[in-house]
Order: C-alpha cells, then structure tokens, then sequence
C-alpha cells in the first residue's frame, strides 16, 4: 500500500466535518468534494470545457459500461480515459458492482466472481476481481474502486453476513492484483443495515489496507435516518487518516449530513438526471420548470446563482426549450445544477475552514422551501 496521499487541513470542533485535500497523479483535489457522473467517458449534455469552468475538479466513470462498450483495450490505446475524452484532471471509476447488481436477473454472483449478461447485447460476459482491476488500469483512473457484492434493501442479516464476507474476500484479491501504484485502490464497506456487520467490514479492509475507503451499500431504498445511521456508524471504524468517500449519494441534504459525518467524497447522478428530467436545484429549494407557473416568468432559476444558465435565460425560455424537447434544455438545466452543487461544496468547504459548519448547515435548511 502506498503511502497516504491525503491531508486533513482543518478539522470542525462541532462535528465530524473536515477539510482536506487528495494528492492524485492528475492534481490536487480539494474535500470535500461531488464528483460528476460521466458514465460512459461523458458527463452527460456538457463538454469537459464545461465540467472545468463550473469548477469540477475530478469526475467519475463507469468500468461495467466502459468494459460493455467501447472496451477497455481501446480507450487504453488512446491514453486511457484522461486522452480519450479530453479531460486533464483526476478520474475515478467504479468497479462495476453497483451496476452488476442492478441487472439482477441478468447476474450470477460466485466466489470466482460476477457472470452477467450484456444490457445491450445480451451477450454472456463474466468479471472477476482481478478483472475489474485490470480494467480499471486500462482506463487509467487516478482512483479505482475494488468489486464489490452489493446488498439489496431489504435483506436479512444471513444474506447481509454472506455478501459482506465476499466482499472483503475479493477485496483482498482486488489489492493483490493491483500493480500501478500511480493508481490509488479504495476498498468498499459492506454490511446491510446492520452496524456491527459494518464495523467487521470496515475493520477486514482496514486490515487489508488501502489508499482509502468507500460506504458502499447505501441508497438503496432504506429510509435518509437509516442511511445516515449507516453512514455513521461506518465512519467511526475507519481511519481518521485517509480519504472516504460515500458511494452514489445524494441530494443536497445528504451532502451536507455526509460531511457532517465525517465524509469527504461523493457522487451522484442526480444533478445531471434530473436536470434533463426538467428538475433543478435552487437555493430554496426545487423548481419543476415544466410546471405553467414558469410559462412567462422573466426570472433566472436561481436569483442567487451567478451560473451561464441564470446569467443568461428566463424560466420562461427554459421551459419552453424543455416542453418543446429542445436539445439545449438538457446542456442549460446541466449546467445549472452541476454550478449549484459545485457551488455548495465550495461553501461547505469555506464553513469549515471559518469553523461555522453548524451555522451554515442552519443556514441551509433555512433558505430551503418546497417547491
């Protein structure tokens, strides 16, 4: 294991909220921090032009897609991901368990690994953990994640204990095929809805050891207590001294009760699904553009956002643009929403620093109304 490349620079004297910053082979990234979802080498409906004037300092891909389609071989021979999709700041990718849970039926999970068939094809593929890391250094990410069994919610605690005890088996697999030390490995914390098994979880890669850890698991369909229990209770077994990170989460509330508990990375695919859903995120809450009440309002989205988006156009012309299906709503509506969650974790990151993160997450509540 390499040494940590990760320093905690101011710590809340309220909470479990940190300041820190994450040493990759491709820059510097300040914690805490949202990573875009680029899923397929493209974070949808914006440029990489984009993703670096709205301030993205690293973004994530997908491994089970990339292997899908165009392969892992081929964007190796174009300079891996940073070349092929033109983007000169750090990437992580995921390991393709989250994915490979979710086909459910198309999957069978062994101890050899995960043998799944192909969402576009049908085609019969099959992933082991020396795979996904073998892919995931073909791609050439700053930071690449172990596979993992992801637990369905609800499951009960036998299902729970099998699936966790997997995970940290192929893990220490994961670790073992791991050769591009320029390349940080995270390993990921299963356990269900069960804090103990959590705790064994955190404790088996711990004992592993990795350049950081990930809360994998959650978001599943439990209740935002239940998650943020979880959450909770896994931050407090893993080391104060390396980088966490929180797996596909959240909304704007769980960015700010993650760093809350102790967490210094996220991602998520809500700001830019639901931007070409017609849904953004304002400082008082959410605005549903297709709603008629925006049919001749002159007003930005945000009256507090300095984005292109509100700099520019009305809510009127965006959903117009939106109920007319017009492309340029999906590339506004992203932009928006990626400025407004860039934009509250630099403000998060400015209150912890000023040690008034309560305040602000007072603050914040506060401004929030329902739409």
């Amino acid at each position: 294991m390499s040494t940590s490349l990760f320093s905690t620079l101011r710590r809340s004297s309220e909470c479990r909220a940190r300041r820190g910053e994450l040493s990759t082979a491709h820059g510097m990234v300040q914690t805490p921090v949202f990573m875009p979802v680029g899923t397929q080498a493209t974070v949808k409906a914006v440029t990489v032009e984009n993703l670096r004037e709205l301030g993205a300092q690293i973004i994530l891909g997908n491994t089970y897609h990339l292997f899908i389609r165009p392969g892992h071989e081929m964007i190796e021979r174009f300079g891996g991901l940073h070349g092929f999709m033109n983007w000169n700041r750090p990437i992580l990718t995921d390991s393709g368990g989250f994915q490979i849970f979710s086909l459910k039926e198309l999957a069978t999970i062994t101890e050899a690994g995960a043998t799944f068939r192909s969402h576009l094809d049908g085609s019969k593929k099959f992933i082991s953990p020396e795979d996904a890391v073998a892919v995931q250094e073909a791609l050439g990410s700053d930071i690449m994640m172990c596979l993992d069994t992801c637990i369905p919610y609800p499951a009960d605690r036998k299902r729970t204990e099998d699936a966790t005890a997997l995970t940290g088996r192929w893990a220490r697999r994961c670790r073992e095929a791991h050769r591009n030390k320029e390349q940080m490995l995270f390993g990921i914390t299963q356990g269900g809805m069960f804090a103990d098994l959590r705790q064994q979880s955190a404790e088996t890669l711990i004992e592993i050891g990795f350049d950081g850890y990930a809360i994998g698991g959650l978001s599943v369909g439990e209740s935002k207590d239940q998650m943020y229990d979880m959450t909770e209770a896994t931050v407090a077994h893993l080391p104060e001294e390396q980088p966490l990170y929180l797996m596909g989460v959240g909304t704007p509330e769980d960015l700010v009760e993650g760093v809350r508990r102790g967490v210094d990375m996220f991602d998520c695919v809500m700001p830019t699904r639901n931007a070409r859903n017609g849904m953004l995120f304002t400082s008082n809450g959410k605005v549903v553009i297709k709603n008629s009440r925006y049919r001749e309002d002159p007003a930005p989205i945000d009256e507090r956002c300095r984005c292109y988006t509100c700099s520019n156009y009305s809510r009127a012309y965006l959903r117009h643009l939106f109920v007319s299906r017009e492309i340029l709503a999906y590339h506004l509506n992203t932009i928006h929403n990626l400025h407004f969650y860039m934009k509250l974790m630099q403000e998060i990151r400015e209150a912890i620093e000023m040690d008034c993160f309560e305040s602000f997450r007072n603050d914040f509540y506060g401004r929030l109304e329902s739409e």
